[in-house]
């Protein structure tokens, strides 16, 4: 143990591993932030750090289960001269269930804005809850995928892990609120959820796209629509100030 902490090498993939934990993570905490966003405000905050404290066990299960995670790239069966096995079966549910959430959670968006503010309906705690925990599940592949690539021993991947969800505890709330004030940020948001599906689908179906370009194309997306917010204020201001 000595030795590792004093290992230049452990300490460098700790960091790294931790930065690409929270770059991860990330997909996840926008999305249980939707989800939570169901639930009335009082209770949000407790289902927002609950899914985070399920995300990092259901990580250091599945760290836990690694050798059983590499059985489960064996094929299953042959599908349009692909091989499918159970890894893919899961990413392809996943991605449907991320489809599926996306698209009711923007219908009723748009079916609220063209009848207009009404009462607001609320989802129960325990519903709400096991949506993030079939999340979790779905985002834990790839999160200990990423860990067991770029580092060896299974402390200094829980370690990150760890690190990387307390990270997210302490923002999740800040992003949240922020994300829940401005409806067109959600709106965003849950467009990237789809994007998320189609990408996990095609990784169950061995069409490879990297992640890179889902992150490039939400960072773009985020800052056009932060352009879109610095104008909408000024000139919001600007109204102000002429009456």
């Amino acid at each position: 143990m000595i030795e590792m902490l004093t290992d230049p090498a452990v300490w460098m993939s700790f960091i790294t591993l931790c930065l690409l934990e929270v770059v991860l993570g990330f997909d996840n905490l926008v999305l249980i932030s939707i989800l939570s966003d169901k639930l009335p405000p009082s209770k949000r905050p407790l289902a927002r750090r609950l899914g985070l404290i399920i995300a990092l066990v259901t990580r250091i299960l599945l760290l836990s289960m690694i050798f059983v995670l590499a059985q489960l790239t064996d094929p299953l069966f042959n599908l349009f001269d692909k091989d499918i096995s159970a890894r893919d079966l899961i990413l392809i549910a996943g991605g449907l269930f991320l489809i599926a959430k996306g698209t009711v959670e923007i219908h009723s968006k748009i079916e609220g804005a063209e009848h207009g503010a009404g009462e607001a309906r609320f989802s129960t705690f325990g519903l709400v809850i096991s949506q993030i925990v079939v999340m979790d599940i779905i985002f834990s592949f790839d999160s200990v995928l990423t860990a067991v690539g770029v580092a060896e021993d299974i402390e200094v991947m829980i370690a990150a892990i760890i690190v990387s969800v307390i990270f997210m505890l302490v923002a999740v709330n800040w992003i949240s609120d922020f994300i829940t004030k401005h409806p067109t940020l959600k709106v965003l948001a849950l467009s990237y959820m789809l994007l998320i599906g189609m990408a996990l689908i095609g990784e169950g179906l061995s069409f490879h796209i990297p992640k890179g370009y889902l992150y490039f194309a939400m960072a773009f997306s985020f800052g056009v629509e932060g352009v879109n917010m610095v104008i909408r204020r000024k000139h919001r201001l600007r109204n102000e100030d002429s009456h």
